[in-house]
């Protein structure tokens, strides 16, 4: 029996210059982009932190997103996300991610001219999962400087200002 191939770690997932076509509205976004960022919480002190944000194209009719977040005082992680970004016709957008806090996000949104902008569908929700009940970001970039805002809303707290981040493609 001949033994299956498996893929190389550190091969490409997709060929250069293979964008799917019906992607070729958030080309913009792709690459690896780095930088800092501050936020806020009721109840908790205003923090700073570090950022990488990675937008890959795999070949397909989706992209990957995988975002990392830590203190840039010690290096402590403070927050990852994961997923997928789709678009499904032009001009709008779908983003489906999972955070390590419990909860799973579905959000819809709109993208044009370096712009997109997203509201949370459904929060999905593990029994010990943080309280979200929704979510909103708005991702800007002009030629390599992307600049990220999300408001969040909780049981109890209505939707506000939580991070934003100021980043270069790396």
């Amino acid at each position: 029996m001949e033994a299956e191939r498996q893929p190389n770690a550190s091969a490409p997932l997709a060929p250069p210059g293979a964008l799917h076509e019906d992607l070729a509205e958030l080309a913009f976004l792709l690459g690896t982009w780095s930088g800092v960022g501050e936020g806020v919480w009721p109840g908790a002190e205003p923090f700073a932190y570090a950022e990488d944000l990675t937008i890959e194209d795999v070949g397909d009719t989706w992209l990957v997103v995988t975002e990392r977040s830590w203190s840039p005082d010690d290096g402590a992680p403070i927050h990852f996300e994961r997923g997928f970004l789709r678009r499904p016709e032009p001009g709008r957008v779908e983003l489906m991610l999972a955070h390590p806090i419990g909860i799973t996000e579905v959000a819809t949104g709109t993208v044009g001219d370096g712009v997109m902008r997203l509201a949370s569908t459904v929060v999905g929700l593990s029994p010990t999962a943080s309280p979200v009940t929704e979510l909103m970001r708005r991702i800007e970039v002009r030629g390599d400087h992307l600049t990220y805002e999300l408001r969040m809303a909780m049981e109890g707290i209505d939707r506000r200002w939580h991070v934003r981040s100021r980043l270069e493609r790396i």
